[in-house]
C-alpha cells in the first residue's frame, strides 16, 4: 500500500509539473540578480565592468527522491568600449537547463542578448534590448508508472497493462524559437568627498519574455503556447553614513497569463576589508546575508561572500506553502557563482553587483 500511494504521488507531482507548463510558467531562480540575463535582457553589459560571467545551481524538494534541477550559465560584456553617437553596445549569451521529477521533465534553452546603452546624465543610464533563441522540450515516459498498471488482486505493478491515460503523453522533443525584449534605468550617485559605501544607487527594469508566443508540444494530439510573461524588477543600495553597512531592498514580479510570481525582501551588506589605494595587495570584500519572502510559497535565506572580482552565493528555500506536506518540509538550495572582470570595486561610483 506504502508503494503503491508513493507512485500514485509521484504521478500526482507529474501531473503539476505538467500542468504548470501547460500555462506556460517558466522555471524561477530564488537569487533573482544572480541571472541578470535571464530577468532582462537590458542588462547585458549595463554593470560596472567589462566581462561578466555567472554559473547558477538550484535543487529543489530533494527528499521527493526525485528532485527538481535547474543550471545556468550566463556571460555578457560591452562588446564596443568606444561610444557610437553616445550610445554603447552590450551582448551576453544564456543556457540553462531543467530537469523535473522521475519523467526527468526538462527544457534546454540558449538566448542571445543584444543591448543598447544611453548615460543620459552622471546620475541616470537607460539600457534597451532584446533577447532571441531557442528552446527544446522533453519527457522520459520509459520510468512512469500509472495507476491502472496495478494488478488490483496481488497489488503488483505490471508494465504490461494499459496505462489508459487516453491522450498520450508525447516522447520525442518538441523545440521552438522564442524572443524577447526589456528596458532598464540605473541611478547612482555619490558625491567625491563620500566614501563607496555612503552611495544610494537603485535599478529599475521591465522586460517581455515569449514575445512570439510559441506553440509548445506534451500531448500527441495537443499543442500549447507559451504565453508572454511580464518581468518588472527593482533594486535599491542605500549606504548608512559613517558605516561599512548597507541596505540592499529587492522585488520581483512575474505575470504569465494567470499566474503570478513577487518576490520581495531585502539583504545587509557589511564590508570586511577596503581594497588598498597604493599596493593593491588588499582586495575589498563583504559579506551580505538577508531574506526575501516570495508571495504564498516560502521564504528565501541568502548570504553571500565578495572578494574583488568574485562573488559566492547560498540561498534555502523553506516552503511555506501546502507543499511542504507533499515535499516534506523541504525547500529549495541554491548556489551562485560570479566573476566580473575587471574588479567592480575599482571604480566606487558603481560599486559592487548590489
Amino acid at each position: 500500500m506504502t508503494r503503491k500511494l508513493k507512485h500514485l504521488l509521484g504521478i500526482a507531482a507529474l501531473s503539476i509539473v505538467l500542468a504548470s507548463s501547460a500555462n506556460a510558467q517558466d522555471v524561477h531562480f530564488s537569487q533573482f540578480y544572480e541571472t541578470p540575463l535571464f530577468m532582462n535582457p537590458s542588462n547585458a553589459g549595463f554593470f560596472n565592468g567589462d566581462i561578466r560571467a555567472i554559473v547558477n545551481y538550484r535543487n529543489q524538494w530533494a527528499s521527493i527522491g526525485n528532485p527538481y534541477t535547474t543550471s545556468m550559465f550566463s556571460v555578457d560584456g560591452r562588446i564596443f568600449k568606444n561610444k557610437i553617437n553616445k550610445v554603447l553596445l552590450g551582448a551576453g549569451l544564456t543556457v540553462f537547463t531543467d530537469k523535473a521529477g522521475k519523467s526527468e521533465f526538462g527544457t534546454t534553452q540558449v538566448l542571445g542578448a543584444l543591448t543598447a546603452i544611453v548615460k543620459l546624465s552622471d546620475k541616470h543610464k537607460l539600457s534597451a534590448g532584446f533577447n532571441g533563441g531557442f528552446a527544446q522540450k522533453g519527457i522520459k515516459n520509459s520510468d512512469l508508472q500509472w495507476g491502472n498498471q496495478y494488478d488490483n488482486t496481488s497489488g503488483t505493478f505490471n508494465s504490461s497493462f494499459d496505462p489508459n491515460e487516453g491522450n498520450a503523453l508525447l516522447t520525442e522533443n518538441t523545440s521552438y524559437a522564442d524572443f524577447g525584449g526589456g528596458i532598464s534605468w540605473s541611478f547612482n550617485t555619490r558625491p567625491s568627498n563620500m566614501t563607496a559605501n555612503d552611495r544610494i544607487s537603485a535599478d529599475f527594469g521591465i522586460e517581455l519574455f515569449h514575445l512570439n508566443q510559441p506553440n509548445q508540444k506534451f500531448y500527441l494530439n495537443n499543442v500549447e503556447t507559451l504565453h508572454s510573461k511580464l518581468v518588472i524588477h527593482g533594486k535599491t543600495y542605500i549606504g548608512i553614513k559613517n558605516t561599512t553597512l548597507a541596505i540592499i531592498p529587492t522585488f520581483l514580479m512575474y505575470q504569465q497569463k494567470s499566474l503570478q510570481e513577487i518576490i520581495v525582501g531585502s539583504m545587509l551588506r557589511y564590508t570586511l576589508s577596503e581594497e588598498s589605494k597604493y599596493t593593491g595587495f588588499i582586495k575589498e570584500s563583504a559579506v551580505l546575508v538577508g531574506g526575501h519572502y516570495r508571495l504564498g510559497d516560502a521564504f528565501i535565506s541568502s548570504i553571500y561572500f565578495e572578494v574583488s572580482s568574485f562573488s559566492v552565493g547560498i540561498s534555502y528555500d523553506f516552503t511555506l506553502s501546502d507543499l511542504a506536506t507533499s515535499a516534506g518540509s523541504t525547500g529549495g538550495i541554491e548556489i551562485s557563482l560570479r566573476f566580473i572582470n575587471s574588479n567592480p570595486f575599482k571604480n566606487k561610483s558603481g560599486g559592487s553587483m548590489y
